[in-house]
């Protein structure tokens, strides 16, 4: 029987025998992990079969080459992309540089990051995706730009990084098939959580992509998918693996998603923040991650000596932003939507803000309209929240604390709801210090069999 891009016999194993041998602890070789993504992916092994599979894997992990093995076989299951044509003028090849963050709140760093190592003459083929619950998607930010197109070719993907080295669209459906189909699955399971799954399903796609470096910005706290710093970790180290052990130049930035990143969470308001980024301004939080993102991709690909906040400054990646914004046919002058209705919040007391929590912003932001509960809802382009306020700064009794935004007014109040206990106040005087939002780094060389 063939699976998408897999050939398997229906009668090589027996998928009970598999689900017991991951229930009692065992190992799954390299073939029974292959038999069974091809068997799922043909609809061979069904899903309350595949579902007790991803609990025993959830309850009992998998080994660093289990792992890799689940990977592979995910990536077998369609197409892989390839950048090796990708050549300078004296013919030299051009490496490849990603980065992938696990989302949060305020989460708009791809953004200014894509253009910024663009403008370094780095090609970036950042495939993206859209938002659910209350972190927020890149395809959902940019298509507030009027015109702008999320899908392009394979054909048209190659050409625009060619020609100006940065792309954000979405990924093909031919790329990882067998994880869309277990993805789906695990998010009715209850083993979404599953460190291995969530790894493989992140570096299959990531891998198939056919970039030369990965840079992961794994990320901690409230608003991340991963609460604990442990967690984020593990999840780090994992992933680093699976990209080592394919290949591809990995490492990965540990994150604090406790505080949301900038002063927007919504699409058209993080557009606007990430332009005042590109032009040289913008929140200190999402200058200083995105350009240790972009130092990192630029180290990969064996570019050093460099200052990335130099071409922020001095107009360069602006410049690759614009570039990159009309080849996919959108237009960087266009005014950008703005929401019909807006709501205040003013603050209580004086005192400096110590804490701000980023799931209460998301979830006000997703509740406001920005956000979707179901992968087939529509968002609203001008909803969203801005913060005027960061854990650290001082504020006066009255000031505003929150705007915000959205084209139905009746959603305001349970967005309130949301913001009742997101902040933190000390009314006595004194300074308040923030934690590090840039934690630890993973790299291969941290790594251990």
């Amino acid at each position: 029987m063939t699976a998408a891009g897999m050939t398997y016999d229906r009668s090589a194993h027996d998928a009970v025998e598999l689900i017991r041998l991951k229930r009692d602890h065992g190992r799954l070789s390299q073939d029974q992990i292959q038999w069974i993504i091809a068997a799922y992916t043909d609809g061979f092994v069904g899903d309350e079969q595949m579902s007790a599979l991803a609990m025993a894997i959830l309850l009992n992990g998998m080994t660093r080459q289990e792992i890799g093995h689940w990977t592979a076989a995910m990536i077998a299951s369609g197409e892989r992309m390839d950048f090796s044509s990708l050549r300078t003028p004296e013919g030299t090849r051009r490496l490849t540089a990603d980065k992938h963050s696990t989302g949060g709140v305020g989460d708009k760093i791809t953004l200014p990051l894509a253009p910024l190592v663009a403008s370094f003459g780095v090609p970036v083929p950042q495939l993206s995706g859209r938002g659910l619950g209350h972190t927020g998607g890149t395809l959902d930010k940019l298509e507030a730009i009027a015109g702008w197109q999320a899908d392009l070719s394979n054909e048209a993907l190659l050409r625009q990084l060619d020609e100006v080295n940065a792309v954000i669209c979405a990924a093909g459906p031919g790329l990882a098939p067998a994880d869309k189909k277990l993805y789906a699955l695990r998010d009715v399971t209850g083993t979404v959580e599953a460190i291995p799954l969530i790894a493989s399903s992140i570096m299959s796609k990531k891998i198939a992509e056919g970039t030369d470096a990965l840079v992961l910005d794994v990320k901690a706290g409230s608003g991340a998918f991963m609460k604990s710093r442990a967690e984020a970790e593990e999840l780090a180290r994992t992933m680093v693996a699976l990209g080592t052990d394919a290949g591809v130049k990995t490492s990965a930035l540990l994150t604090d998603m406790d505080t949301p990143l900038g002063l927007t969470a919504g699409n058209a308001i993080e557009i606007e923040e990430s332009v005042e980024v590109l032009a040289g301004g913008g929140p200190g939080d999402v200058v200083e991650l995105t350009v240790a993102l972009a130092q990192e991709m630029l180290t990969a690909v064996g570019i050093t000596g460099v200052d990335p906040a130099e071409n922020l400054r001095n107009g360069r990646a602006m410049d690759s932003w614009r570039r990159m914004i009309s080849a996919q046919s959108g237009d960087p002058d266009a005014a950008l939507p703005q929401a019909v209705h807006s709501h205040t919040i003013h603050a209580g007391v004086s005192g400096t803000v110590t804490r701000m929590d980023a799931m209460a912003v998301g979830l006000a932001a997703w509740r406001l309209g920005a956000g979707r509960a179901r992968k087939q809802d529509s968002v609203q382009a001008g909803a969203g929240v801005r913060m005027h306020a960061k854990p650290g700064d001082r504020i006066t009794e009255g000031q505003p604390l929150f705007t915000l935004l959205t084209d139905d007014e009746h959603r305001i109040a349970r967005a309130q709801q949301s913001l009742e206990r997101a902040v933190d106040v000390d009314v006595e005087s004194g300074p308040h210090e923030t934690p590090d939002l840039v934690f630890g780094r993973i790299s291969a060389a941290d790594l251990t069999d």
